[in-house]
């Protein structure tokens, strides 16, 4: 008995790569929270912040209600909203960038 032999089908199109969605680290206004406080945490907790960057960061969440302080993978962004809000800071559920 003789078998035909197996045709693997054609592949249509390319294969695309799939990457894991980056998240935002929001950190919102509020009342009992300093100015100072703020930047000194963006720093400490927030890889290669720059005074002058934190400092930026820090008038945009009291003028504008909220900063977007760091963008990344969600296990980075995890442990740095973590890290600030056990800090004492005000902060937005994480959200897909």
């Amino acid at each position: 008995m003789t078998t035909a032999p197996t045709v693997a089908p054609e592949k249509t199109g390319q294969t695309k790569t799939k990457y894991y969605p980056d998240y935002k680290v929001i950190v919102l206004n509020d009342d009992f929270n300093t100015f100072q406080h703020v930047a000194e945490c963006l720093m400490k907790y927030i890889p290669d912040m720059s005074s002058d960057r934190a400092w930026e960061l820090t008038n945009q969440v009291h003028y504008e209600g909220q900063a977007t302080v760091w963008v990344g993978p969600l296990e980075q962004a995890e442990l740095y909203h973590m890290q600030l809000r056990r800090a004492g800071l005000t902060m937005a559920p994480l959200e897909p960038a």
